[in-house]
C-alpha cells in the first residue's frame, strides 16, 4: 500500500505560495419522501455534502479523472481542493479542472493551499486570487502554520495582521480567505490561548472567516458548539470529521482515532443544529487517515451516515 503523506508535508509539496479555500454546503430539499435505502446520488447530492479532497490524495495522485468520478458517484456535491501549485491544481490548469468537476455534476467551493505564517506578498496574493476565480471557488483557506511561526504571541499576530492584508485581497477579487484549524492553535503560548485571544480577537470577521475542524477542536478538549455560540457568525465552513474515542485534551494526537462520520463520538447532530448561529454557509467531510486502510470505503459511510441519520 502507497505509503500515506503527512498533511504538513503534502501542503509543503503542493503549496508553493498559495492560498486555499473551502468546500461543502446547504442540504436544505433533503426530504425527499423516498426510504434512505432507495436514494441514489442525485438524490444525496440535494443534501449538499462536499469532500476536501485531501482525503483521497492517494488515489487522486495515481489518477485524477478516476478518483473525481469515485467521488461524484457516492453523492458529494461539492469539492474543496488540496493541490495548488504553479497556477495549476492537481497538474491542470484551472479551466480544464473546473470543467472535468462541471461534467460531474458537482462543484467546486473552496481551496486549501499553504501560506506561510511568515507572510506572503500582495502581488502573489493578487495571483493565488487570479487562479482561484478562474477555477470558481469561493473560498481560499490557510490550512496549517509551520512550527516555527507557533513559538509566541507576537508571532501569532504578525499572521493575523498578514492574513487581513490577504483577506482584503480576496474579497477585491470576490473570494473569501480563512483560517482552518488543527488542535495546536489551542495549545497555551505565553499565557493566552492563540486561536481565541488572538485569532479571533485580531482577524477581521468580514475579511477572514474560519473553518471550524471538528475533530481537532474536540481533541483539544473544546465542544465545538461552545467555540460556535461564544462567536457568533464566524465559521462559515464546518470540517465534518468524527473521532473513534473520547480523551483527554492532548496535542499529540493519532491520525488512528480519526474516524468516518458518524461511525465515531462526536455529537454531529448537535453541532449542525448549531449552523445558524455559526453562520454556516457549506459542510465538508475530511479524513485525514483510514484506519482500515480503504479511503474510499470511509467517505462512503460518511455520506451514507450524514443522509440517513445525522441531516435527517
Amino acid at each position: 500500500m502507497k505509503k500515506k503523506q503527512s498533511r504538513r508535508d503534502f501542503l509543503r509539496i503542493t503549496a508553493t505560495g498559495a492560498l486555499g479555500a473551502v468546500v461543502l454546503a446547504n442540504y436544505s430539499c433533503r426530504n425527499s419522501g423516498k426510504p434512505a435505502a432507495e436514494k441514489g446520488p442525485a438524490d444525496l447530492r440535494a443534501f449538499g455534502i462536499g469532500l476536501q479532497l485531501y482525503t483521497v490524495r492517494d488515489a487522486i495522485a495515481a489518477d485524477v479523472p478516476g478518483t473525481l468520478k469515485k467521488v461524484s458517484d457516492f453523492g458529494y456535491r461539492y469539492v474543496e481542493l488540496a493541490d495548488y501549485a504553479n497556477g495549476k491544481f492537481y497538474g491542470y490548469t484551472p479551466e480544464e479542472f473546473k470543467k472535468m468537476i462541471d461534467d460531474l455534476g458537482m462543484e467546486i467551493i473552496s481551496s486549501h493551499t499553504q501560506v506561510e505564517g511568515v507572510g506572503v506578498t500582495l502581488d502573489s496574493a493578487k495571483v493565488m486570487a487570479e487562479d482561484h476565480v478562474k477555477i470558481g471557488a469561493k473560498y481560499c483557506i490557510q490550512p496549517w502554520i509551520v512550527e516555527e511561526m507557533r513559538t509566541t504571541v507576537a508571532s501569532y499576530q504578525r499572521m493575523a495582521a498578514n492574513w487581513n492584508q490577504i483577506g482584503r485581497v480576496m474579497k477585491d477579487a470576490g473570494l473569501q480567505f480563512g483560517y482552518h484549524n488543527h488542535n495546536f492553535e489551542f495549545a497555551t503560548v505565553e499565557g493566552k490561548i492563540p486561536y481565541f485571544d488572538v485569532m479571533l480577537a485580531e482577524l477581521d470577521k468580514d475579511l477572514v472567516t474560519m473553518e471550524l475542524d471538528m475533530f481537532w477542536a474536540t481533541k483539544a478538549g473544546h465542544n465545538p458548539v461552545d467555540i460556535i455560540k461564544k462567536y457568533p457568525g464566524r465559521f462559515r465552513l464546518f470540517h465534518l470529521k468524527d473521532a473513534y474515542s473520547s480523551q483527554p485534551p492532548f496535542y499529540e494526537v493519532t491520525k488512528d482515532d480519526i474516524a468516518p462520520v458518524g461511525e465515531g463520538v462526536i455529537n454531529f447532530k448537535e453541532i449542525i443544529a448549531a449552523k445558524d448561529i455559526a453562520g454556516m454557509q457549506y459542510m465538508i467531510v475530511e479524513q485525514d487517515q483510514s484506519r482500515d486502510g480503504d479511503m474510499m470505503v470511509d467517505i462512503g459511510k460518511s455520506i451514507t451516515n450524514l443522509t440517513t441519520k445525522i441531516l435527517v
